[in-house]
């Protein structure tokens, strides 16, 4: 066979096949920005960044391999897998999450793995493959048209280099521009995403947390001051209406798995509610019911929930609280409670180490934990990430019928979690027709959560506890992601999802039954932050001397605004997305963003001050007046046999 003799210029110009590398490089990420993320683009300047941002990146990894002499290509090849890697692990969580991955992110995914399959499949197509296709077409140059070339000298990288940090720099410039203070006020990942592209967000969030490993030890006892004094200047006191009318009962609270408000009294085609157990709840007058409640949380979703709702601090605004932070001292619910006599504990139809539950649940002060083990996990019981909803309940009450009284209780339901597929068994109820396989079945799931609600409510009632227990029912977060939001405009019955309409589909209900007590439907604008002060207070407990950043739903001195994690935020009268104001009530955009600008100041204090206490773990140098601190070394979560799991042994 006749060998192809190329020009002696090209085959031995190492530097032709690392153009060709950087360059098909850079149009395939330009253009999975362009298909998979939406990063909100509102001027030339934004498209432009977009357009170069990979560039600075493409140059600096792919220049790595001219220090290589005799392996070049190879190792082009191998750096080139390893970006498109990352390139399309962020567009599979992303499609899901709107959000890109993080360093605690990946570190979730080992406690998780195992458990993540079904999801994760859903969230990818066969035409993914043309993300690792400039891998392919770098293999084939290598072997033919480039298959003698090898590298003279290394004086290239030292002009690449210097090329990458030119272009970095002027693309950091023009973000600055634009952005200002791009890189400190770094609560939203789009922005840096947007500003400096997904490889330079990862260089920044490998900094980031690094920087955080070190905060908790450079942190003393005096850092503490600052957030104290923020703490008392922000206090809400208690309505006395309110307080104490529940002191002394019990406690359950039950996580609504990614279930969003807009299905409260939501009616399919042919007259069928979705939820009519829940719709009942909200309007039979006894239940307190918040329908402009937010969920703030961040990349742990669940977990973060549990974390607002138990602690009333703000999640992490990378990864989770739950992987990242269990070492952490906590002052959180069952610890609280514990000084007034309760016993506690979590019933959940997963196993343990899910989220690092067994280890912080420690530091929460939980006696004990509920997993998996004490639970039928046959084939018919259990879907996606552990048990069915109605045979965890039914299950669940033996359980709780054993608990020393009061008792104080969550439980974490898992029917109701994307990608919402139910087995043909376990519901008659008709799928939506939207044109969207997610959102349809969203509607089937959310009816039978629902059913199984009603069934665990009236063996509550059967049992005697429904008389003297305080129910909490909250949404832990979304469900349906902005990646859905033409379905999502079919079923509001809008022209489309507006970024004020999607902000208010970030509600999830909050339902709080107080035995004994009048309820009704609350409009007060609320976060998961704020439920912590809120029960507190129910049972007769001050919060004044705790440190945290709730403020009490039901106080006369409520402050009716709440914030998410990436600093957006909204109020009774208007709605900050992304620096701009919109109007709450019409969802216009405000000329007049005076209301923003005034309420922006505080978010943003706030949540570097509920950081403080995170990052830097500085409950460990406070304690309340008349709180007794836990020692998590104390408590040790047993199976069924009495003899610790073996799935705990292994964590």
């Amino acid at each position: 066979m006749k060998k192809i003799r190329l020009p002696k210029k090209i085959n031995n110009s190492h530097i032709s096949f690392f153009v060709i590398a950087v360059v098909l490089f850079w149009l395939k990420t330009y253009a999975a920005y362009q298909i998979e993320f939406n990063l909100g683009i509102d001027n030339s300047l934004q498209k432009f960044l977009l357009l170069i941002n990979p560039l600075s990146s493409a140059l600096f990894f792919f220049g790595l391999a001219l220090l290589f002499k005799k392996r070049t290509k190879l190792v082009m090849i191998i750096i080139n897998f390893i970006l498109s890697f990352l390139l399309y692990a962020n567009i599979a969580y992303y499609r899901f999450f709107n959000d890109f991955i993080t360093v605690p992110v990946l570190m979730q995914t080992k406690t998780n793995a195992g458990q993540l399959g079904d999801s994760a499949l859903s969230l990818m197509s066969p035409l993914d493959i043309f993300y690792f296709i400039d891998m392919f077409i770098l293999i084939a140059l290598a072997l033919t048209v480039f298959k003698k070339v090898t590298v003279t000298n290394r004086k290239s990288f030292k002009i690449v280099l210097l090329f990458a940090i030119t272009t970095f720099l002027f693309n950091l410039g023009l973000a600055e521009k634009d952005r200002p203070q791009l890189l400190t006020r770094s609560f939203d990942r789009n922005y840096l995403v947007k500003y400096l592209g997904a490889y330079n967000f990862t260089i920044y969030d490998v900094i980031q947390n690094i920087k955080s490993s070190s905060q908790r030890a450079l942190a003393d006892s005096s850092d503490i001051t600052d957030v104290e004094n923020y703490r008392k200047a922000n206090y809400t006191a208690p309505n006395p209406d309110y307080f104490g009318k529940a002191k002394g009962m019990n406690v359950i609270y039950i996580s609504m798995e990614s279930f969003q408000s807009f299905m409260i009294d939501y009616k399919m085609p042919d007259g069928q509610e979705v939820t009519p157990f829940l719709n009942s709840l909200k309007h039979d007058g006894n239940t307190f019911y918040f329908e402009n409640f937010f969920h703030q949380t961040g990349q742990g979703k669940t977990s973060d929930a549990e974390f607002l709702m138990e602690n009333s601090l703000y999640p992490m605004a990378q990864g989770a609280v739950f992987v990242n932070k269990a070492q952490n001292t906590y002052q959180a619910m069952p610890s609280i409670l514990k000084g007034q006599g309760y016993s506690s504990a979590v019933l959940h139809g997963n196993y343990k180490t899910f989220w690092n539950r067994n280890v912080i649940y420690k530091a929460f002060g939980y006696d004990q934990f509920y997993d998996a083990e004490y639970y039928s996990m046959s084939d018919e019981n259990t879907k996606n990430y552990g048990m069915k909803d109605k045979p965890f309940f039914e299950e669940s009450m033996p359980l709780l019928e054993g608990m020393k009284q009061p008792f104080y209780t969550k439980f974490i339901s898992l029917s109701n979690h994307f990608p919402f597929e139910m087995d043909p068994e376990d519901t008659d109820f008709p799928a939506g027709d939207y044109g969207d396989t997610v959102v349809n079945q969203y509607f089937q799931s959310a009816h039978y959560m629902d059913q199984a609600f009603e069934q665990f409510f009236n063996d509550l009632k059967a049992d005697g506890l429904y008389d003297n227990t305080v129910i909490v029912m909250y949404g832990d977060h979304y469900g349906i992601s902005e990646n859905h939001n033409d379905a999502m405009a079919k079923v509001l019955g809008v022209d489309e999802i507006t970024p004020a309409i999607n902000a208010k589909l970030q509600r999830v209900p909050l339902f709080i039954h107080v035995p004994g007590v009048k309820g009704g439907i609350q409009t007060q604008v609320g976060g998961e932050v704020d439920v912590r002060p809120t029960v507190l207070h129910l049972l007769g407990i001050d919060t004044k001397d705790y440190m945290e950043f709730g403020s009490d739903l039901l106080s006369n001195e409520h402050r009716n605004w709440t914030l998410f994690r990436n600093g957006d935020f909204v109020s009774s009268d208007a709605i900050s997305i992304n620096e701009k104001c919109y109007s709450y009530d019409t969802g216009d955009l405000l000329e007049d963003s005076s209301t923003c600008k005034d309420l922006s100041d505080k978010v943003n204090t706030e949540l570097q001050m509920s950081d403080e206490v995170v990052y830097k773990d500085l409950l460990r140098f406070y304690k309340p007046e008349g709180y007794t601190p836990i020692n998590p070394n104390d408590y040790e979560y047993l199976g069924p046999n009495g003899k610790t799991s073996k799935k705990t042994e292994d964590k």
